[in-house]
């Protein structure tokens, strides 16, 4: 794929001083807000930012609308009692965006709300901007037909997106992975053994429930028996829990009663020295299973919803695998234990086998590498490449009707 989008913004009239208006709904849609605002101050450093977002988008210079967590709910039964405050938040949103008039709205992932207040804001002919396009190639696919209109570019971050939306009749532009930007590949093995007491010869298990409020309380009680089946077959193991700030506390009351005490991790430099020390490694679904492939840590997967939920995603997903690294090879690279299958007993019969079995971790490994190529997309980096299509559609006018979003024809 060649450079096209930065050559794009470097032939286009940005408005001076621009004003975007960003939003994530989410931890991680926070972390690719912050280096998303970072790079478009690389390209224009007089652009001025308003929206919603968490502490790294605020260290950008974010003054949040209202709090991140506010937003951060997952699962149909988790957020039916909380409709009517997700209501009350996306009237807020649209009622700031209207009376501030930015050049341009950024919305980050979080499609339960982020479409209903691009579809909102429609009539303010304000140009907007999806940067994480939908998951509908692996559920709801029919939903697709809802998104003409919408925004008038979408940005995604899997190489297998732009086609399948293509399909549709939407443009789509790959701009390559933020995961690769991450640092997981980063970090020092040594350096987290010494600083939490760790010998070099202690078998290093890193356990990821999740960044959501609604996640982290169902798996933590499923890897605390774990840990009691494992400590028994794995002597002195180690058990390491990065999380994110926002639900630490909750993650302490969860472990307290565990019986080997985990090292709690919050800082992002410290979870990728973590990753650079572990063994291995068993995750909830999502990104986490792309950071973990970009440090190498042979994993497993596993995720415990709301049974009603569960039994109504089993009816609509129609991708062969949950864990996106499993979708990416094209086959089951690392091992889904998903709802009735995540128990304690298949758990640690899985992370056992994990550690001792090195023909495993090696094919894991070398897919991984795999994995890691087909995410670079055109830029430098992703943020950068994400940022030059931000400026190139703040140079490129008002918007064109109706149909935005829809590809040319």
């Amino acid at each position: 794929m060649t450079d096209t989008s930065l050559t794009h913004a470097s032939s286009t009239t940005v408005p001076s001083a621009p004003t975007i208006w960003i939003m994530a709904g989410e931890a991680s849609g926070d972390v690719l807000g912050g280096r998303l605002m970072a790079a478009l101050r690389m390209l224009c450093p007089d652009v001025r930012f308003a929206g919603i977002g968490g502490e790294r988008m605020h260290a950008q210079g974010l003054h949040t609308l209202f709090p991140l967590r506010d937003l951060a709910v997952m699962g149909l039964m988790e957020v039916l009692p909380k409709i009517r405050h997700l209501s009350r938040r996306l009237d807020q949103a649209v009622a700031d965006i209207t009376n501030r008039r930015p050049d341009l709205v950024i919305t980050i992932d979080s499609p339960g709300f982020t479409l209903r207040l691009l579809r909102r804001i429609a009539p303010l002919s304000i140009p907007r901007l999806h940067y994480v396009a939908p998951q509908v190639w692996a559920w709801r696919e029919h939903r697709v037909r809802e998104f003409p209109g919408l925004w008038e570019r979408m940005l995604c971050l899997l190489p297998f997106e732009p086609e399948f939306f293509a399909r549709h009749g939407i443009e789509a532009r790959f701009v390559g992975h933020p995961v690769l930007q991450s640092g997981a590949d980063g970090g020092s093995g040594p350096t987290f053994r010494a600083r939490h007491g760790i010998a070099a010869d202690a078998p290093v298990l890193v356990l990821m429930p999740g960044s959501r409020r609604s996640e982290a309380p169902r798996l933590l009680p499923v890897f605390g028996r774990m840990l009691a089946i494992l400590q028994q077959r794995v002597p002195g193991i180690v058990p390491v829990v990065p999380v994110s700030p926002v639900i630490a506390d909750i993650v302490r009351r969860g472990v307290a009663k565990w019986p080997v005490q985990p090292v709690i991790v919050t800082d992002v430099n410290d979870k990728h020295d973590a990753f650079a020390a572990a063994d291995a490694a068993l995750t909830k679904s999502g990104t986490s299973t792309l950071e973990l492939a970009i440090a190498n840590v042979p994993m497993a997967v596993t995720y415990r919803v709301n049974p009603l939920t569960a039994a109504m995603a089993r009816r609509l997903i129609r991708v062969p695998y949950v864990a996106m690294v499993n979708l990416l090879s094209g086959h089951r690279l690392v091992p889904e234990l998903l709802q009735e299958r995540c128990t304690p007993e298949l758990l640690a019969h899985t992370v056992e086998r994990l550690l001792a079995d090195q023909q495993s971790r090696r094919l894991q490994r070398a897919g991984f590498g795999q994995i890691r190529a087909a995410l670079r997309g055109p830029g430098a980096d992703p943020a950068s490449a994400a940022a030059a299509e931000i400026m190139d559609l703040l140079g490129a006018g008002p918007m064109k009707g109706p149909q935005a979003g829809q590809r040319p024809a």
